[in-house]
């Protein structure tokens, strides 16, 4: 398991064709790629289970606990990236609500669009 931010800190300002945002690139694909909204209400979990493939969650709102293989839980917030691999065990859950995008495909490589979580 990677923890990664995509919070507006990381991201890069932008100002071609006089606009004015700031950027948090997250990733880029060739191959399929399945994007969904998850939405876990108050005590809300994803059972412990391996990743079918490797799979990024964008922690979009809230704050929850999420683990690998170990029964070490970790905090993630809003603006939070969590990246797991194929195969790879794991869960998620939350106390008090989250919502997440989660991106799932056989070719995903966080680390070259965002810094590691420290």
């Amino acid at each position: 398991m990677e923890l990664y931010k995509f919070n507006k800190d990381s991201g890069k300002k932008i100002s071609k064709f006089n606009s004015d945002f700031i950027m948090s690139r997250v990733i880029q694909t060739d191959k399929v790629t399945h994007i969904g909204c998850m939405h876990l209400d108050e005590n809300g979990i994803v059972g412990y289970h391996q990743a079918i493939v490797p799979q990024l969650l964008l922690i979009m709102s809230g704050e929850g606990y999420v683990r690998g293989k170990k029964e070490e839980f970790i905090k993630v917030q809003t603006g939070d990236a969590v990246f797991w691999e194929k195969d790879e065990w794991h869960e998620t859950k939350t106390s008090d609500g989250l919502t997440a995008i989660v991106i799932e495909s056989e070719e995903l490589n966080p680390s070259f669009f965002m810094p590691l979580k420290k």
